[in-house]
């Protein structure tokens, strides 16, 4: 056997944060292509809804790569290679995806084919950063350490969505093919230069080899799914994210067509609920170890409350379709948003946990079947919630019933996700090998 690999230093909070900023970068080109492009596609393209719905679904199936990509970083591949090719990648599929708009404007099949190329490029450099960063995360940030990482890696995440939408709306409006040319490669050029600059001297080496690593992914695989732990947070994860992806590909055309804002203010109303999800998030790392310690249910208490805080904001969305004009819009969306930050963090914190659970070297593994939970979830998520808009309209004829009634089913499911993370375990310290209390 050859001698392991020296075990590299962990992570200390400096490296924490510049990993945190390249799922900054990351965020905003995903912002990008999926709520940016997805409304112009929707509203100044006048294309069905269905239409960008499949396509962010078919940039989530390519995910379904997640689990590999992990095994990789587990068998001592490269995680930086991993990372800066998939930005790379992600950035050219942003770029391809862009000037698909514009050709579908005079060639509709061509136009649309170059999108299915450009959001299978953005689907497979989001499956190779993301697993490879939340990989390196796990095996090299202290197991003391993991939650408030994921917390403050998934904080900046939020706030460079945030922040990227902010800025692009000041930019776009009045919306014209060279503004969004414009818009779409600053951000693409600022992300990757980001990306560049926060992994030097950061992301360097790989975790030492274990000898109990899998020796294929399809066995890693069957030996993480053989713990009860890990079946119980798959479905957890599904469930949940599912309800979390609904209204993310309808909330922009929702502003447009029953409040007709316009792109920039619909852009804006995007950033104010990634704003709220933020200060959800802040909450949770600012308070979440303090009440985690004095709550009975512990974190799973906070997942719990996210959820239900989620399901109020959507059942007021649903009343907001109802009376249109003169609705709060904004504090309710700034709710909503605030509910999934605080669910999303507190329950990215339990997986981080668990990664490591039963000792190091199927980190990867394990996040990258989460990682293709969550992106099933949101293929699904994002589908179903255009193509029920689309079906609503047709079949009632109002566009404010036709999104009351998705708001509604998102409503149900958060109700019921919160109900799954009663019975699932969600840190390393309940009784190891136990099954009582988690979803087989």
């Amino acid at each position: 056997m050859s001698a392991a690999a020296p075990a590299l230093r962990p992570l200390g909070f400096p490296g924490i944060l510049r990993l945190g900023l390249v799922q900054a970068a990351l965020g905003g080109i995903v912002m990008l292509v999926t709520s940016m492009l997805n409304r112009i596609m929707v509203v100044e393209y006048a294309l069905a809804a269905v239409v960008p719905a499949a396509l962010i679904a078919w940039h989530y199936a390519v995910q379904l790569s997640r689990p590999g990509f992990g095994h990789a970083s587990d068998r001592g591949g490269s995680r930086k290679r991993f990372i800066l090719g998939g930005m790379a990648l992600l950035t050219l599929g942003a770029l391809t995806a862009t000037n698909a708009v514009f050709l579908m404007a005079s060639f509709r099949l061509v136009g649309i084919v170059a999108a299915i190329l450009g959001f299978t490029m953005i689907g497979a450099g989001v499956g190779a950063a993301g697993t490879s960063l939340l990989a390196l995360l796990a095996s090299r940030v202290e197991p003391a350490r993991r939650p408030a990482a994921a917390a403050t890696t998934w904080i900046m995440m939020v706030a460079g969505i945030a922040v990227t939408a902010g800025v692009a709306s000041n930019f776009i409006d009045p919306f014209s093919p060279e503004r969004l040319a414009m818009v779409a490669g600053g951000i693409c050029a600022v992300s990757l230069m980001i990306t560049v600059l926060a992994l030097h001297r950061v992301a360097e080496g790989v975790p030492a080899p274990v000898e109990r690593g899998p020796e294929s992914l399809a066995e890693g695989l069957e030996a993480i799914w053989g713990d009860p732990r890990v079946r119980g947070f798959t479905l957890f994860v599904l469930v949940s994210m599912l309800a979390y992806a609904m209204q993310d590909v309808i909330l922009e055309p929702f502003a447009g067509l029953v409040f007709a804002y316009s792109p920039g203010q619909s852009t804006r109303l995007a950033s104010m609920q990634h704003g709220a999800t933020l200060a959800g998030m802040l909450a949770f790392g600012l308070a979440g170890r303090w009440l985690v310690q004095r709550l009975a249910g512990g974190n799973r208490t906070l997942v719990v409350a996210g959820c239900l805080m989620s399901a109020t904001g959507l059942a007021l969305l649903a009343l907001a379709a109802r009376q249109g004009s003169g609705f709060p819009l904004a504090p309710t969306v700034m709710l909503l948003g605030f509910g999934n930050g605080l669910f999303a963090v507190a329950a990215i914190a339990s997986m981080m946990d668990l990664a490591g659970y039963g000792g190091t070297g199927r980190e990867g593994i394990r996040m990258g079947l989460w990682g293709a939970a969550q992106a099933i979830a949101f293929a699904l998520g994002g589908l179903l919630g255009a193509a029920g808009v689309d079906a609503g309209r047709a079949l009632i004829g109002d566009d404010g019933a036709a999104f009351a009634l998705v708001f509604l089913a998102e409503c149900l499911l958060f109700l019921g996700a919160a109900g799954l993370a009663l019975r699932v375990h969600m840190a390393r310290r309940d009784v190891p090998g136990s099954a009582a209390g988690v979803v087989t």
